[in-house]
């Protein structure tokens, strides 16, 4: 896990439409990292449809938001066409700032233990200082959280 009050680790990663994004590009905004284990599945639905249908809040207060998870380009833009996302969802699958970030974990379902992504965020300060880490966020009150702590 990266502390609040540290520098937030670097990132090149390709996009749903096959756009590069770095942190270094966002340099004057803040930005919403947020973590999520799996495109189409019913809790990562319910989080980025939140995000979309609250954007324009987000982005009032001067927010890039950018998801991330281990899935491929090709699962990423079927996923932000279905739903109509309004932001990049960034495939890292080496699983490198997964990683980095400390969201690379062992998760246990129905008796079975697994490498997965925990369902975090970070928000990110305009310098690229970590201004608060959100721990196993519930989909549905998220972004409330974020518009708040704003």
């Amino acid at each position: 896990m990266i502390a609040e009050n540290t520098m937030a680790p670097g990132f090149e990663l390709e996009d749903q439409e096959g756009n590069i994004h770095s942190l270094e590009q966002y340099k004057g905004q803040k930005v919403l990292l947020y973590f999520y284990p799996k495109d189409d599945t019913p809790g990562c639905t319910i989080q980025g449809e939140c995000l979309r249908d609250r954007m324009n809040e987000l982005k009032d207060k001067n927010v890039q938001v950018l998801g991330v998870s281990a899935d491929d380009v090709a699962s990423h833009k079927k996923f932000s066409d279905k739903f109509s996302f309004n932001f990049p969802i960034l495939a890292d699958v080496n699983k490198k700032i997964v990683q980095e970030y400390g969201v690379w974990v062992e998760k246990n379902m129905m008796g079975k233990t697994f490498m997965g992504i925990q369902r975090d965020a970070y928000l990110i300060d305009e310098e690229g200082n970590v201004l608060k880490h959100y721990e196993k966020v519930k989909p549905k009150d998220f972004v409330d959280q974020v518009l708040q702590d704003l």
